[in-house]
C-alpha cells in the first residue's frame, strides 16, 4: 500500500466498510474509497439515498472503524489505537454537524458550546469566552441566552456548527447540515460552510443532496456503487 501524502487534515486510503445482510450474505457499503482533504478546502459528497455516504462520513470521523484501509486525522494514523486513544484524537481533530441538531433543550445556545469545552476541562471563564467568540462568529451575538426552543432553524444548526467548533477541530463533517432548513436558513448556512472552510483553515466535508451546497465546495465527488468518482454537479471542481 503506498505511503500517505503529508500536509492534508483527513486521509482515508483503500476504506472497505461490509455490513453482513439478513440473509447472512456480505454487503460491501465501501468498496476501496480513497479521499484526502487539505486544510482550507471544502469537498462536497453526493449520491443517491442509500449509497452509504453517511458510512463514509462516519468512517472518516472515526466514529466507526473500517472493515479495512486506513486513514489519517491531523496525520495520526487512526488504526490500532486503543478505544479511549481514539476517542480523544477525534474529540481533537474532529467537529461533527449533523442534519438534527442535537442540542440539549434545557441549556442556552452559550451553555451548548461550552459544553463540549467543559467536559475536556476547561475552566468556565475560558469556555464561557471561547463559546461566545464562536457564536458571534457564526452570527449568534445577540441569541446566545436563548434556549434551542427560542432559536429559528437556522439559529439551531448554527448553534451546532459553533459547538462543532469549539474544540478547535482541524476537520469538520458534516450531514445534510441544511436538510432540514427552508430555502433561505440553508442558503445562509452554506455561506457560513463556505466562508468556514477557509476562513478557518479547516478541512470541511459535507454529505448533502442540496446541489447550491454542492456547488459552492471546491470539489464535489459522488458515491456511487461504493467508490467515489467526481460529481458533474456545476461549480464542483
Amino acid at each position: 500500500m503506498s505511503e500517505m501524502v503529508e500536509g492534508y487534515v483527513l486521509e482515508g486510503e483503500g476504506l472497505v466498510k461490509e455490513f453482513r445482510g439478513g440473509d447472512g450474505g456480505i454487503i460491501r457499503v465501501l468498496d476501496e474509497v480513497s479521499i484526502s482533504v487539505r486544510r482550507g478546502e471544502m469537498v462536497a459528497i453526493v449520491g443517491e439515498s442509500g449509497a452509504g455516504k453517511s458510512t463514509l462520513l462516519h468512517v472518516l470521523g472515526a466514529l466507526e472503524r473500517p472493515s479495512a484501509g486506513r486513514i489519517r486525522l491531523s496525520g495520526q494514523a487512526v488504526e490500532g489505537l486503543a478505544e479511549d486513544m481514539l476517542d480523544a484524537l477525534r474529540n481533537r481533530t474532529v467537529g461533527f454537524v449533523f442534519q438534527f441538531h442535537h442540542l440539549l433543550r434545557e441549556f442556552s445556545a452559550l451553555e451548548n458550546v461550552m459544553m463540549p469545552l467543559r467536559i475536556a476541562g476547561e475552566p468556565i471563564p475560558r469556555a464561557r469566552e471561547r463559546a461566545m467568540a464562536l457564536l458571534e462568529r457564526v452570527g449568534l451575538a445577540a441569541r446566545v441566552h436563548h434556549r434551542p426552543g427560542a432559536l429559528s432553524g437556522g439559529e439551531q444548526q448554527r448553534t451546532a456548527v459553533a459547538r462543532a467548533l469549539a474544540a478547535g477541530p482541524s476537520v469538520l463533517l458534516a450531514d445534510e447540515p441544511s436538510g432540514n432548513l427552508d430555502r433561505y436558513n440553508a442558503e445562509s448556512l452554506h455561506d457560513l460552510f463556505a466562508e468556514l472552510a477557509h476562513d478557518q483553515s479547516l478541512g470541511l466535508v459535507v454529505v448533502t443532496h442540496n446541489q447550491s451546497l454542492a456547488a459552492r465546495a471546491d470539489r464535489a465527488l459522488s458515491l456511487e456503487g461504493g467508490r467515489l468518482v467526481v460529481s458533474d454537479v456545476p461549480g464542483g471542481a
